[in-house]
């Protein structure tokens, strides 16, 4: 676990958490990518336990609870996102048990207790990939359900051919701007700060949840029929959407 990278993360989610308050929250799992109303992958909650992590301004267990959730868990790095998850679900009088903490450490979640665990946009932030998945693993029930998104590894390697100057296209021409085998960390500035990140193989994440006990029942890693459908002045996330995946999601079950 780096604790320089996750503080550092860390800050950034504390101030700027106002400007992602509620975006890429369930029914959404990402970036120009097919609905939980177009893939069904939780099926019926109605009085499941549920645990997110990462569940920053709460609005996917807000989804979930609207679902009939049984009992709403939340984990999250930022105290300024819990604040605004707390309110939210107040305010539409679901309670829930949220924990300020690191998802690669060992914290107060009850084991082999959850029907549901899951993660939109979230678990790419871990700094110990495995570590986490391990964790997740035992928060799960026998038979429990692992969900998360994330960027798919492709939409960091591949970027438009265009003059920088003009930000005009060549052609519709994508190049391979960084090699899909290297799983370093990049810093990504983001508004007036800056994010570090790992972008890991998508058999990393598969074989981590192999390792940890899980059985994939589903890979999707599909970009959204709008986009693919989509005709005339496109901005460049369409654009590309029409050539590659975006964000990809994992169902996976736990033995």
């Amino acid at each position: 676990m780096n604790k320089e990278i996750i503080e550092k993360n860390k800050k950034y989610w504390n101030e700027h958490a106002d400007l992602w308050y509620g975006t890429t929250a369930l029914p959404q799992y990402g970036v120009r990518f097919p609905t939980e109303d177009d893939l069904h992958l939780f099926g019926n909650v109605k009085g499941k336990k549920i645990l997110e992590i990462c569940c920053g301004s709460g609005h996917s267990l807000l989804y979930n609870a609207r679902k009939g959730a049984g009992e709403l868990w939340g984990l999250d790095l930022s105290d300024k996102q819990l604040e605004a998850a707390s309110e939210l679900l107040n305010d539409n009088s679901f309670p829930a048990r949220l924990i300020c903490g690191k998802m690669e450490d060992e914290l107060e979640i009850p084991r082999d207790y959850f029907d549901y665990v899951y993660s939109i946009y979230g678990i790419g932030w871990t700094t110990d990939l495995q570590g986490t998945i391990d964790k997740i693993a035992s928060y799960l029930k026998k038979n429990g359900i692992f969900i998360f998104s994330w960027h798919h590894t492709l939409n960091y390697c591949i970027a438009w051919s265009c003059d920088e100057r003009k930000d005009v296209f060549y052609d519709d021409k994508l190049v391979m701007t960084k090699s899909y085998f290297d799983e370093s960390y990049f810093k990504m500035p983001v508004h007036d700060s800056e994010i570090v990140l790992c972008n890991r193989k998508i058999s990393t994440y598969i074989n981590a949840l192999a390792k940890a006990g899980f059985v994939i029942e589903r890979l999707v890693e599909e970009s959204d029929n709008a986009s693919l459908t989509a005709t005339g002045d496109l901005d460049i996330k369409t654009r590309k959407a029409k050539m590659l995946p975006l964000s990809f999601c994992i169902k996976a079950r736990k033995l």
